[in-house]
């Protein structure tokens, strides 16, 4: 089987793959004081609750935002897997081709999202990821990685209200019902909530007139939602189509099959 990880600022998708078939997937803090066997330790323990073991895991693929954390799991995957992990980044086939000033540079999270959303709907797309931070991909239908956008996440945003205020409490990420608030509480989630949904409509406005500038074509442009928050944006606007929690655990199957090793 394969184990796949999506390593995020925050948390660690962890998902395990029967060819196509997902079997389980967990999610834990990613936390880079860890080490390989830390995590080892913790994983087997997820595997036993839902009667896995080590054993029936052949292959491991990694996608990462934190550099830190890919020495960590190349190392538990040789020792505990007995495999080298496939990293998603340069070198790696993925079928897409990347505008983009410095491929090196994109996150291998927006690249795996795109393989993902290009097999399941159909193109052009705009891929949104509510995540640590929020970020936009656009997507032609030639299989072209466009660019996109990168804005602090809801999480961020409220930390810093936080943070940086004297008198403003830690809230909840949750959508009130009125923008003219009566409390404190209430006014920072309307703030926060309301505020990424224009922020999100904007951005998807401005995208959809943007593909059709670079593509000279005027198609239908689908958009995709996945990610933590991702829920609390569609709930309150109409701008996102699909939601699709599922779409990075996906794409790195997909990736996977792309570059696995002749013999499996």
């Amino acid at each position: 089987m394969l184990l796949a990880f999506d390593v995020g600022n925050t948390n660690i998708v962890m998902g395990l793959y029967s060819g196509k078939d997902l079997k389980g997937s967990w999610r834990m803090e990613t936390n880079q004081k860890k080490s390989a066997d830390e995590y080892a330790v913790f994983i087997r323990q997820l595997f036993e609750v839902h009667n896995f073991t080590f054993d029936q895991v052949d292959d491991v693929i990694i996608s990462t935002v934190v550099p830190s954390m890919t020495y960590t799991l190349q190392h538990m995957s040789r020792y505990y897997f007995s495999c080298e992990p496939i990293i998603v980044g340069p070198g790696v086939k993925t079928g897409l081709i990347v505008k983009y000033d410095n491929p090196k540079m994109l996150g291998a999270d927006r690249i795996v999202n795109s393989v993902a959303a290009l097999a399941k709907y159909k193109a052009p797309l705009i891929i949104i990821d509510f995540g640590t931070a929020t970020t936009f991909c656009a997507v032609s239908d030639k299989n072209e990685y466009l660019g996109g956008a990168i804005a602090p996440g809801l999480k961020i945003s409220s930390e810093a209200l936080f943070e940086k205020t004297a008198k403003l409490p830690r809230v909840e990420i949750e959508a009130p019902k009125r923008a003219i608030c009566h409390n404190t509480t209430e006014g920072m989630q309307a703030g926060l909530v309301f505020g990424h949904i224009g922020m999100t409509e904007y951005i998807v406005r401005r995208m959809k007139e943007e593909i059709k500038q670079i593509t000279g074509e005027d198609k239908p442009v689908t958009v995709i939602g996945t990610g933590g928050m991702a829920y609390i944006i569609k709930d309150n606007s109409d701008c996102i189509d699909i939601i699709d929690r599922m779409l990075t655990l996906e794409g790195l199957q997909l990736i996977y099959e792309k570059n696995k090793p002749e013999n499996k």
